[in-house]
């Protein structure tokens, strides 16, 4: 296909935020033109998938700023995995977020939804950026449009968590991701994605090439690396839609694509492993897995809880990344997957919590199981998911994440893995169990039901995605594998 299908795929999201605009005085025209827009862009994104197996790479160079810096939109099987990511749950996250704006009387519905649109548009160009300049211009596009969604509310803590979020997020890209890109283009001349990487033969060394992976993991914000971390709980003061868009659809997922693509394309995994460019980064990996997983024990607050649960889950790809193996890149990219349908399921079963009795701690969660059947069980799946245990989706990406330790002969990994997925059982198999074997405290209201039906039946899809992927992850596997280089 066309370059210009790629263009099109990222501009079709943000011009649709215009009539979504001029609808905004008939709530169900606006939503329902949301959601055709959300169809439209998946349709189109599937279109690319027949050219990509058959080993078409569409592109199209926009313009050039300077020789080597260029707009430049380029598709190859990561982008594509994380453009379906991102195109097939929004749709789901409108129906969602319609449900959910409507049941809390939330104001300024529609600025909500197209900001949601000009979020997937910057998504969107992340996946087919071509070169460091593009990806950076769209990540930057990204924070900037989420922040109105942070904030939503506009009240003093809402405002607070915009500021952390807008904040570190903007400081370390321009303080260390964009110096990093310069770098690059300063030694290589170039900042195009490409097969292999750009940096072997430039002359640079073990401590140069570790010292600019740095620069590229702290200045990719959104990837939650610790201490870099701080933001996302602090972003939890937005509407439970946005929090699901972040953690699932687009700015999390943008971050930990970046981290991946970069250390495939622009390091290379050859040259990365041979200069051990990536090997302080697979400690630091583990450390934030472990060390976000024990503090969502203690966190009663449930999408706080859920928050540090993704910081630890996002460092399961970058710590796939850091292994600087095929193996691993394959693993990674599994679990932007497998993670997307799982964290997506929490907190939609979260916001579907709070319309449906406006309840956001965990202690306050005892014995509702048996008044919202469906939403506790589509928890309870995405969260067996999510710890790794078949036949649920997350099982393959954790198991090929032990396989990928055990090939670069990081055996401490297998442990660091290991002692992950029993964290991930005590903070969140424990909300389930309060929900269905613990009677209802003295405060629950009689009466409480279901959530509407736009909140349950999207859960119940994703939910039932963590199942499905479990016997699809195969051909991700296999396609992303073949395209690193023969198979997996």
């Amino acid at each position: 296909m066309s370059g210009w299908w790629l263009v099109a795929l990222v501009a079709w999201p943000a011009l649709m935020a215009a009539p979504i605009v001029a609808c905004g005085r008939w709530p169900n025209l606006r939503e329902t033109l949301s959601v055709i827009t959300g169809l439209v862009l998946l349709a189109g994104v599937i279109l690319q998938i027949g050219p990509l197996v058959d080993g078409g790479r569409p592109d199209i160079l926009l313009f050039s700023i300077l020789p080597g810096l260029d707009l430049h939109f380029a598709l190859e099987p990561l982008g594509l995995i994380f453009a379906l990511v991102a195109a097939g749950l929004w749709p789901l996250t409108t129906i969602y977020a319609a449900g959910y704006m409507r049941g809390n009387r939330e104001p300024d519905q529609t600025r909500f939804f197209v900001c949601f649109a000009l979020a997937i548009s910057a998504a969107i160009g992340m996946a087919m950026a071509g070169n460091l300049v593009t990806l950076f211009v769209f990540y930057e596009m990204m924070t900037l449009v989420t922040y109105p969604l942070v904030t939503h509310h506009g009240d003093a803590e809402s405002r607070e968590g915009g500021r952390t979020y807008i904040g570190l997020l903007m400081t370390t890209s321009i303080g260390f991701f964009l110096p990093a890109i310069v770098i690059t283009w300063l030694i290589s001349g170039t900042t195009d994605f490409t097969a292999g990487g750009i940096l072997a033969g430039t002359g640079i060394g073990s401590v140069g090439a570790m010292g600019l992976y740095a620069l590229f993991i702290y200045g990719i914000g959104k990837a939650a690396v610790m201490p870099v971390h701080r933001w996302l709980p602090a972003a939890m003061v937005a509407p439970t839609p946005v929090s699901a868009l972040l953690h699932a659809v687009a700015v999390v997922k943008a971050g930990v694509f970046a981290v991946l693509k970069i250390t495939v394309y622009v390091f290379g995994l050859d040259f990365a492993y041979q200069t051990s460019a990536t090997a302080p980064f697979l400690w630091l990996a583990s450390f934030t897995i472990i060390a976000a997983s024990a503090v969502a024990i203690y966190c009663d607050n449930l999408k706080k809880r859920l928050a540090y649960s993704t910081i630890g889950q996002l460092s399961y790809i970058v710590l796939g990344s850091a292994m600087a193996s095929k193996l691993g890149a394959v693993s990674g990219s599994l679990h932007i997957v497998t993670h997307a349908f799982g964290k997506i399921t929490l907190f939609f079963c979260a916001g579907a919590i709070y319309t449906a009795c406006h309840r956001k701690y965990v202690s306050e969660l005892n014995g509702l199981g048996r008044a919202m059947p469906l939403t506790f069980t589509a928890f309870t799946i995405a969260a067996l998911s999510l710890i790794g245990l078949p036949p649920m989706a997350g099982a393959w990406s954790k198991w090929y994440l032990m396989s990928g330790s055990a090939g670069v002969e990081e055996y401490a990994l297998l442990g660091v893995l290991a002692l992950s997925s029993l964290l991930n059982i005590v903070y969140l198999l424990d909300i389930p169990a309060r929900a269905f074997f613990l009677p209802g405290d003295a405060e629950t209201p009689k009466g409480i039901a279901e959530a509407p039906a736009a909140c349950v039946i999207p859960l119940c899809i994703t939910a039932a995605g963590c199942i499905a992927l479990f016997f699809l992850a195969h051909p991700i596997i296999d396609f992303v594998g073949t395209a690193l280089g023969g198979p997996a």
